[in-house]
């Protein structure tokens, strides 16, 4: 049984750890850094009250903004940890400084910035997967970090490496890049919303360069972002340049769509024919602009259906702006009336009819005017106008009808339908034939 289990191995662990307690742990410098801990964990619990007073606001101003609440409310959960690994951040700084030990201050520090990294994490991603592998990833470098095993574990990462022409790709230099990739697209998206925020509350700016200052930005922030992660990685940037010519053969054969609606976009900005807001009909699509994107635009209708038309389509077609110059649009409604009927007076209770919708506008007045003399009626035609087409159009001619309706029943006004007279022409052999039956 002895032999099983072998007591000398387990009695020089337990010896080895008493030294290490009373080396480390049962010193004079371990009982000033947790005494520090202790100060700087107290520090901070009285500096939460008014940071999160003030988080509280900002969350409350950003209301609208779903990312930016959840950014603020996470920094609300978690104020107290950060302000104290700030302060121990602080703490091992002059430690170093005065050659001071920090060993301990060092672990807590690990341990709690692992601790908000995972809840950072498991805020913004919703996917428990990569939520736990992010966890474990971060708690596995923050233990190699609290034993001194981070140095080696790095330089081991870096010793495997590819060598792919004079580009030298290692875990470690790759690992780095996907990092800061994921944390700077991140970061580009949460300033591009904020800097959107600022842009769309400038009254000055018209809605077109509101967007368009908004898209190059965020633009410009992703490519310096992806720039960043190329470089961490050990990319030269130069090397692009054939990289570049590349990309403009796959623009050429592929990728010509995309590129000529994300141009087609940055023309529809900078000409400002269409802006958030218009009313237009576009191949047989009528509606709003409800938001410009990159490569579409959003269009919604009256039935609530949004439609995305790509850019280009908005470039190379005709499009009809209802409100690109005015809001001001006019309607025309064609009514028949009785030829037994006094046409004046039909005439007037049309222009009356129009005049009283409270949608209409008075100058230009509405008209009703004598268009010709059909078949089966007496043709005229109600025309008016309207500054609120985003409204509907089929809704006001709808009321108007209606109102002609009654009023002209109220003055014994017939609208007649269609009336056909058939005469039957017979011969006489066809008559006498008839009489002998």
């Amino acid at each position: 049984m002895s032999d099983l289990i072998n007591l000398d191995f387990f009695r020089n662990l337990v010896i080895d750890a008493n030294i290490w307690i009373a080396s480390e742990v049962i010193t004079v410098a371990a009982l000033w850094q947790a005494g520090v801990i202790l100060i700087t964990l107290f520090i901070a619990k009285l500096l939460t009250p008014p940071c999160r007073s003030c988080l509280e606001r900002l969350s409350i101003n950003v209301v609208d903004d779903s990312k930016l609440r959840i950014v603020c409310t996470t920094f609300i959960s978690v104020i107290t940890p950060t302000i104290w690994v700030l302060l121990l951040w602080a703490a091992v700084e002059v430690a170093d400084t005065t050659y001071w030990p920090n060993k301990l201050i060092s672990i807590v520090v690990s341990a709690v910035n692992a601790v908000i990294i995972i809840i950072f994490v498991a805020k913004f991603v919703n996917i428990k997967a990569y939520v736990k592998l992010f966890a474990i990833i971060i708690s596995l470098i923050a233990i190699l970090n609290i034993f001194d095993l981070l140095h080696p574990a790095l330089n081991l990462l870096d010793g495997i490496s590819l060598q792919i022409g004079e580009v030298k790709l290692t875990v470690l230099s790759v690992s780095k890049g996907l990092f800061y990739l994921i944390v700077l697209l991140w970061l580009a998206n949460l300033f591009s919303r904020i800097i959107e925020r600022k842009i769309n509350s400038l009254p000055s700016l018209t809605p077109s360069v509101q967007v368009l200052l908004t898209k190059f930005i965020k633009i410009f922030l992703v490519v310096i972002a992806g720039m960043v992660a190329i470089n961490a990685v050990g990319v030269d940037l130069t090397a692009f340049a054939v990289f570049g010519g590349a990309l403009g053969v796959g623009i050429g054969f592929g990728l010509q769509k995309i590129v000529a609606n994300f141009v087609s976009g940055i023309i529809l900005l900078l000409d400002k024919s269409i802006k958030p807001g218009d009313t237009i009909g576009v191949s047989g699509t009528y509606g709003w602009i409800q938001s410009l994107g990159a490569r579409y635009v959003s269009v919604v209708t009256r039935d609530g259906i949004e439609h995305l038309i790509p850019n280009e389509e908005l470039i190379t077609t005709r499009v009809e702006n209802w409100s690109f110059s005015n809001l001001r649009i006019r309607q025309k409604i064609p009514i028949g009336v009785s030829y037994n009927s006094d046409v004046r007076e039909a005439i007037n209770i049309c222009s009356e009819a129009a005049l009283e919708n409270s949608r209409v506008l008075d100058t230009p007045s509405p008209i009703c005017l004598l268009k010709g003399f059909g078949d089966s009626s007496v043709d005229l035609e109600v025309r008016f106008w309207v500054v609120d087409p985003q409204n509907g159009l089929t809704n006001v001619k709808s009321e108007i009808l209606l109102d002609i309706w009654d009023r002209f029943n109220a003055s014994g006004i017939e609208i007649p339908f269609p009336q056909r007279d058939v005469h039957l022409k017979t011969t006489s052999s066809e008559i006498f034939k008839t009489e002998i039956k």
